[in-house]
């Protein structure tokens, strides 16, 4: 083992190679995978995505193998990244959205990592020309072989993978040990606020909390990373957050317990070119947590933004978190309490975001561009 490396399995090369940490699932910001999982219950570097079918996926970014012979123009070197591709629409979006960023940006190559390397979105990244390879962010053999030789990684764990926050605790931090052991020389991870902590104990939003741990923990140990916390995906409107035809009249609800109080949001679809600046900015971002967010509207706001593209009567239920806390769905206590949060504190940057991805979708530009979804509505 290198001298001064960390107690993870024996390093064989000389100097410990730079590893990037592995991906979360869909979303502290996958909001949506979480709701329906309640409710039921030849580049130079490579970029490392990781895809599993349960949605534990991890990515990474290698360090820039040499340039080839100057040209008139010399080459940038391509930096290797690592990110996770997911099963699930939702759970494999956000991995998907950086992968594809990172490749059409031609400045990194990309490795992904995935539980099932034959499933078609682990095939669609290897046809867009990213590495693909097995891996599991509970199997640390697998992972540490994966990191090898990477510049950085993305990583995102899915809380609602397992429902387990001790879990996706010990799949953060195994990434980050091996970060730190290999040398990895940015990681940007999916995080979210340690709602538990922030509030004295007063409200527990689980698949917050953990990504909170975990963020702290990169940082206590020295290793080079940007948290990334996601606002809630506008994806989640296509499915758990659906307009839902009211009982008592022709008109549809929205039930979300916000109040009068905006809610920050975004497309995933619009976070990998964001993730890919960042990259980019190490020095501007190393070190920082960036709140991501296209826009913040009020519950009403986007009911309207409903009834006239859709050109349906959308209206808000206006439910309290009291009453949401007692629907009869296993998370809807956590997911009332992440309202609650939302209502005192929503740390995003909607200026930032833009400047990260100039062509980042208001809300009302991505209904507008998913109106196949509300079919039959």
């Amino acid at each position: 083992m290198t001298p001064g490396c960390c107690r993870c399995s024996p390093c064989f090369n000389r100097s410990c190679q730079p590893l990037a940490p592995s991906l979360r699932g869909s979303a502290a910001a996958s909001h949506d995978a979480g709701v329906r999982a309640a409710q039921s219950r030849s580049a130079p570097h490579r970029l490392r995505t990781g895809s599993n079918s349960t949605g534990r996926d991890a990515a990474l970014l290698s360090s820039p193998r040499p340039s080839p012979p100057p040209t008139t123009h010399p080459a940038r070197p391509h930096p290797h990244l690592q990110v996770p591709s997911k099963a699930g629409k939702r759970a494999c979006a956000q991995g998907g959205s950086v992968a594809r960023a990172i490749l059409d940006g031609k400045h990194f190559a990309v490795r992904a990592l995935t539980r099932d390397v034959a499933k078609p979105s682990a095939q669609a990244l290897q046809d867009l020309g990213a590495e693909v390879v097995k891996g599991d962010l509970d199997d640390k053999a697998s992972l540490e072989a994966a990191l090898k030789g990477v510049h950085g990684a993305f990583l995102v764990t899915n809380f609602w993978d397992h429902l387990s926050k001790e879990r996706e605790v010990s799949q953060g931090k195994l990434v980050a040990d091996l970060a730190k052991c290999l040398g990895l020389k940015h990681v940007v991870f999916s995080g979210l606020e340690n709602v538990q902590k922030l509030t004295g104990g007063r409200l527990t939003v689980p698949h917050f909390d953990g990504k909170g741990e975990v963020e702290e923990y990169f940082w206590s140990i020295g290793v080079p990373m940007t948290s990334v916390r996601l606002a809630a995906y506008f994806e989640n409107f296509l499915a758990s957050w659906k307009p839902a035809k009211a009982s008592d009249g022709d008109y549809h609800t929205l039930a979300i317990p916000m109040g009068d109080v905006p809610m920050h949001g975004i497309s995933v679809a619009d976070v990998g070119a964001a993730i890919l600046s960042i990259f980019n900015s190490p020095e501007e971002f190393l070190g920082k947590a960036v709140g991501l967010s296209a826009e913040a509207l009020t519950v009403q706001q986007y009911c309207d933004v409903f009834s006239k593209t859709l050109g349906k009567d959308v209206r808000d239920t206006k439910i309290t978190p009291e009453a949401y806390e007692k629907l009869s769905f296993p998370a809807a206590k956590e997911l009332a309490d992440m309202c609650r949060f939302y209502q005192m504190q929503q740390d995003r940057d909607v200026a930032l975001t833009h400047r990260l991805n100039p062509r980042v979708r208001s809300f009302n530009q991505f209904i507008s561009d998913n109106l196949g979804a509300f079919k039959g509505l």
